[in-house]
């Protein structure tokens, strides 16, 4: 466990995608989560799982950003998002779902008749295999990208849900926002072998048992969003509940209590090591 810090370091922006698709097996929840495994090499949460995501870059609020995205204004995202200038609060949007793209392969795009890009044949599989390679080698742009295929990212289709603030006495510190949408049809979904080594549908209640089984690491915001996950049944319903949402940041702390270095919630709340 990192040590404390006495002065926090300013944390990064950053976006995270929780992704739904239909349950095979309806047995406990209609729906499944596709959760991700970080590298054991990553300076953060290594080898634990987590949602698609990461740090927003310069070009995903960019003064463009806008005429990229469907059915969102850099307006309604600065209301959504009143901590952040408008533009950099739709790059919010526009980070969720480049990062999407990079690590897990699907991507959350819309064609000019609003339809969701679809990579049902072969062709079209390989054609954004190899975008999605120069993406990551930072030898093409999303923008490029979107511009070659004529299409808009999907901004409209994906619903903030939480925002959560890395604890101020850890080295590494984000600001992250929370995303659901549903998971593309017709695409598949592939981790990228860099910053991530595995991934793998569960359901919400599936996921926190196998935490509490000592199968999977997971951090407090993954477990929370997990637990809230678990009262819906359906994905209607998950989207539904964003509406209206009042979303304040949660910023937790660490502090011992004992041996235990514990992180400790705006209600008192304490969440102790983890059983793995």
């Amino acid at each position: 466990m990192s040590k404390v810090h006495r002065k926090p370091v300013e944390p990064k922006n950053a976006s995270t995608v929780i992704l739904l698709r239909e349950a095979e097996k309806a047995a406990e929840s209609s729906f499944e989560i596709l959760m991700v495994r970080r590298h054991a090499r990553s300076r953060f949460c290594s080898e634990f799982h987590v949602f698609p995501g990461g740090i927003l870059d310069a070009a995903d609020s960019s003064p463009e950003i806008e005429s990229l995205c469907a059915g969102l204004a850099c307006k309604t995202a600065g209301l959504l998002m009143p901590d952040l200038p408008a533009r950099e609060a739709l790059g919010s949007w526009a980070a969720a779902i480049r990062e999407t793209f990079e690590e897990v392969g699907l991507l959350l795009a819309v064609d000019s008749a609003g339809s969701l890009v679809s990579f049902g044949l072969p062709e079209d599989r390989a054609r954004f295999r190899r975008y999605r390679a120069d993406l990551i080698k930072g030898r093409l742009s999303l923008r490029a990208m979107l511009e070659a295929e004529g299409l808009r990212l999907a901004t409209n289709r994906l619903f903030y849900f939480s925002h959560w603030i890395t604890p101020e006495a850890l080295p590494l510190r984000y600001n992250v926002r929370f995303f659901v949408a549903r998971a593309p049809q017709c695409q598949e979904a592939l981790h990228d072998g860099y910053e991530l080594t595995d991934h793998v549908w569960v359901t919400p209640q599936g996921g926190l048992r196998q935490y509490h089984q000592g199968k999977m690491a997971l951090v407090l915001p993954t477990i929370h969003t997990l637990i809230e996950l678990s009262a819906f049944k359906t994905i209607d319903q998950v989207i539904e509940s964003t509406k209206g949402k009042t979303i304040p940041p949660i910023l937790t702390r660490m502090e011992y209590r004992g041996d235990d270095y514990v992180e400790i919630l705006p209600d008192g709340s304490v969440f102790g090591p983890s059983p793995l």
